[in-house]
């Protein structure tokens, strides 16, 4: 009979797998986050904010979130004291111990290619989060909810009374 302890699972325990970074070709450990001083954790707001910043970077991004988000977000920017816009909004991500996941809403001005746009937010967000927190990211999914057309700002102004 075998030994049902000897599977071929990775466990926490086993030697870091390692892959080639594209841009040096040196290997580096799947598991960055851990060193011999101890382990590093990053939070999920943290993610989330990296990701909303790096996508509003990517020139025909309007905006973040689904409709009831931005009238709640423009609702809340009004309110004296608030902190201002908020970087997640739009944005949800799954954060591991090693890897993260990013969900974004978004509202694309009218007249851009929604499939070249969509890759550069992906390769953008991904690389952000890469670089600054280690983690990997295995996804980046961009959901377009909205087209942002330049007489929306006219109908929505409000009038003015002399």
């Amino acid at each position: 009979m075998a030994d049902s302890t000897a599977q071929s699972t990775p466990t926490s325990a086993s030697k870091p797998t390692a892959r080639s970074d594209d841009q040096s070709g040196t290997l580096v450990s799947n598991d960055r986050l851990q060193t011999e001083d101890g382990k590093i954790s990053v939070a999920q707001n943290v993610v989330q904010k990296i990701a909303g910043v790096a996508c509003r970077e990517i020139s025909g991004v309007h905006a973040m979130g689904t409709g009831s988000t931005r009238a709640f977000g423009a609702i809340r920017e009004r309110i004296p004291g608030s902190s201002g816009p908020n970087v997640a909004q739009g944005v949800g991500v799954e954060v591991g111990e090693t890897q993260a996941a990013v969900d974004l809403d978004i509202v694309v001005e009218y007249g851009v290619n929604v499939t070249d746009l969509g890759r550069s937010i992906q390769r953008n967000v991904k690389q952000s989060i890469e670089r600054m927190t280690g983690l990997e990211v295995v996804e980046v999914n961009v959901s377009v909810d909205d087209v942002y057309l330049p007489q929306d700002d006219e109908e929505q102004a409000p009038s003015r009374v002399s």
